[in-house]
């Protein structure tokens, strides 16, 4: 058996392993246990679970007793009985078997497709009647309400075959040149093929009739998905009523919902191979899917992939046994594979002994099949000298790198690096140093940029940690740890100027923590060039400290007007500075003709103005137009602006006047209408 974990999910494989002949002693059996890992990880499910050479199709019945497969060489079909775990009966067949179906609950009835346009029938007794179709077929499904069994093939029809008369009917005529596969609802017997052409036609049996269309090649199409073919349908399976699962040529799985024309979630293999089977698992909610190389379970609602399945052989076809976490492979080998995945569901009730073998397996883990293995790279190969086996068997391909075995990987590794051991010991004494020197104080590292914001912020997490000791809440993010903030602690360009003016208006206060800090920082150099071992600067404040706290407050006005103060003393000398740099030169100016007494002017005109009542000033302001400025109060301005009439506006008001004039002389007065006339009801 071979373990494997996808995605966190385990796999068993239980046709891993070769098998041992039945006349072998059992004295000869255990000593090729003995050397053999494989023989000893060997469980034998079925016996004789496996066909001479290849396996073509593989299916279980109704009640889960028989599981019946067909393959080569000669043209075949096994049926085994799982109650037994052995092989009930073989027969063998003219020519190969495209697809079969099992029509009863057990293995009395069976319908085999050949690949020479023959439909041959077994009983439970061996063959009973065969029958040949016009073109080859490639699927059939059976119709158990009318006793109809749908026959699809290289042709536009779909051959009907009623098992209760014994004759052909009408065929469905399809707008496809060739039909691939077909299935059948099993909840309202809605029937679908799918075509060459990349469509899937859904007829209904009991009105003949084509009833949709489904366009699944136009949907394949997405940006993430390259395509280098006509996408054909190749798998279609139904869950339910109303969903249904398509499989492409081209390695494109579509989950349908048959209310819609539009796929809900449309599914890549990547490996650009046609999609040969497809199931259904009900209580997770999860689509298999399997190509020829690979078998993918990924979620029906989100599309995430819960774990995959690679086999070494191309796999032909997959077959889910009902309510349990088992599947079967029927692969290009003689050995038909059996896994288990225990996620899935439990095991079998005729092997559920595998459920106690897995979780012994859990609780006692083995060596899987990559912990006998080392995966190395191109560069470790080189540093090792072992460029030369790349290509020989010792070493094994696997993505960007190689397995080897890991009792080379250790040998190589000793004879290149003799010294491994010493390195190893000076690596674990280092450890236990720095572990010791743990439980010691430890100077705190600080950035090279805005080393006393940082320091603010550590003492701000400290005092968060304290308040969450003491009322168990919850702690605030730091700028420190966070990565978006991260450049401000490296960048110089970010570096804050506390001796910009900004920065001293706005944190006057801050002054005198920046100072202590400072203070700090020096302390801590000192503490790192002496390298001496001192108590760390922290701890609860000090008397002192708590009183300038509390008297923060009351100095915050005087620290702003000490700060004003000092600004303009600054401004003032900088200015002398540039005075005495710069020498003062003479200044010319150009006066126009007729603007030489304007603001003389202006001023006479305001004055008069300003005598004048308050009535001439809003005239005139209206005519004009002008900004009037006015001082209301101390330290206060109004500024009015009555913006000049156009003709068009005094033209309008004009209008409206006239109007309401005239409205005034034709309004009619209801006074007369009082007394009895204005008490009485109205009546209907």
């Amino acid at each position: 058996m071979q373990v494997s974990s996808v995605n966190d999910v385990k796999v068993y494989n239980l046709s891993y392993g070769r098998s041992l002949p039945e006349w072998l002693s059992d004295r000869k059996k255990r000593a090729l246990q003995k050397n053999d890992v494989d023989l000893r990880r060997r469980i034998e499910l079925i016996q004789d679970f496996e066909m001479p050479t290849v396996c073509t199709t593989i299916k279980v019945s109704r009640n889960g007793q028989y599981i019946v497969a067909t393959g080569t060489y000669k043209p075949q079909m096994r049926c085994y009985d799982t109650y037994q775990l052995s092989m009930k009966f073989e027969r063998c067949l003219d020519s190969e078997v495209v697809t079969l179906q099992i029509l009863s609950d057990d293995y009395s009835k069976i319908v085999f497709l050949r690949d020479d346009r023959y439909v041959e029938f077994h009983a439970q007794h061996g063959h009973y009647y065969r029958t040949r179709i016009p073109k080859f077929g490639r699927d059939l499904s059976y119709h158990c309400a009318s006793c109809d069994l749908y026959l699809v093939g290289a042709s536009s029809q779909v051959y009907r075959l009623n098992l209760e008369q014994g004759r052909f009917l009408n065929p469905l005529q399809t707008d496809a040149s060739q039909n691939n596969v077909c299935d059948i609802n099993p909840a309202h017997h809605l029937f679908s093929t799918g075509t060459i052409e990349g469509k899937v036609e859904c007829w209904d049996p009991r009105a003949r009739n084509r009833v949709g269309m489904l366009d699944c090649a136009l949907s394949s199409f997405t940006t993430d998905t390259k395509i280098d073919g006509l996408p054909s349908v190749s798998a279609l399976k139904f869950k339910g009523a109303l969903h249904m699962v398509v499989g492409t040529a081209t390695g494109q799985v579509l989950l349908y919902d048959l209310r819609s024309s539009h796929p809900l979630i449309v599914k890549d293999h990547h490996y650009g191979l046609p999609i040969k089977s497809l199931e259904f698992q009900e209580q997770l909610d999860l689509v298999i899917s399997a190509d020829s190389r690979i078998v993918k379970m990924w979620n029906q609602n989100t599309g995430k992939i819960f774990t995959s399945i690679e086999t070494k052989h191309e796999i032909n076809d997959l077959c889910l046994y009902p309510n349990s976490g088992m599947f079967f492979l029927a692969n290009e080998s003689p050995k038909m594979e059996t896994f288990y995945v225990p996620a899935l569901g439990p095991a079998p009730r005729w092997c559920s002994f595998l459920d106690n073998l897995t979780e012994e397996l859990e609780e006692n883990p083995e060596t899987t099949v990559y912990d006998d293995y080392k995966f190395v790279t191109r560069k470790d190969l080189e540093n090792l000298g072992l460029a030369d086996l790349i290509g020989s068997p010792l070493l094994r391909a696997y993505m960007h790198g190689f397995f080897m075995d890991i009792r080379l990987y250790h040998k190589v590794k000793a004879m290149a690096n003799p010294f491994a051991y010493e390195e190893y010991r000076r690596d674990k004494i280092r450890q236990k140093i720095e572990e010791t020197r743990a439980q010691r104080v430890q100077v705190k590292k600080l950035p090279k940029v805005n080393k006393e914001l940082a320091m603010k912020f550590i003492e701000e997490e400290e005092a968060e940690q304290e308040a969450q000791i003491k009322k168990k809440g919850k702690s605030l993010p730091n700028l420190l740890r966070d990565e978006r903030f991260k450049v401000m602690f490296e960048n110089p360009d970010f570096q804050v100027d506390e001796a910009s003016e900004e920065f001293r208006l706005i944190n006057p206060i801050v002054s005198k923590a920046s100072e202590k800090r400072k203070k700090k920082l020096k302390r801590l150099q000192e503490l790192k060039e002496t390298g001496q071992e001192e108590e760390e600067l922290e701890g609860k404040p000090s008397d002192a400290e708590s009183s300038e706290s509390s008297d923060d407050d009351r100095g915050w006005v005087e620290e702003v007007q000490k700060q004003h103060k000092l600004l303009r003393k600054e401004q003032k000398l900088k200015l002398m500075e540039r005075s005495q740099q710069t020498p003062s030169k003479p200044k010319f100016f150009e006066i126009k003709a007729g603007e030489e007494f304007r603001s003389f002017n202006d001023a006479a005109r305001k004055r008069k103005l300003q005598k004048t009542t308050l009535e001439d000033r809003l005239k005139h302001e209206e005519k004009t137009g002008t900004l009037n400025l006015s001082d209301t109060s101390v330290g206060n301005k109004l500024l009015t602006f009555m913006p000049k009439k156009s003709e068009q506006q005094k033209k309008r008001q004009e209008a409206e006047k006239q109007h309401r004039q005239e409205r005034r002389q034709l309004r009619r007065s209801a006074g007369h209408l009082q007394g009895k006339a204005a008490k009485r009801k109205p009546f209907f």
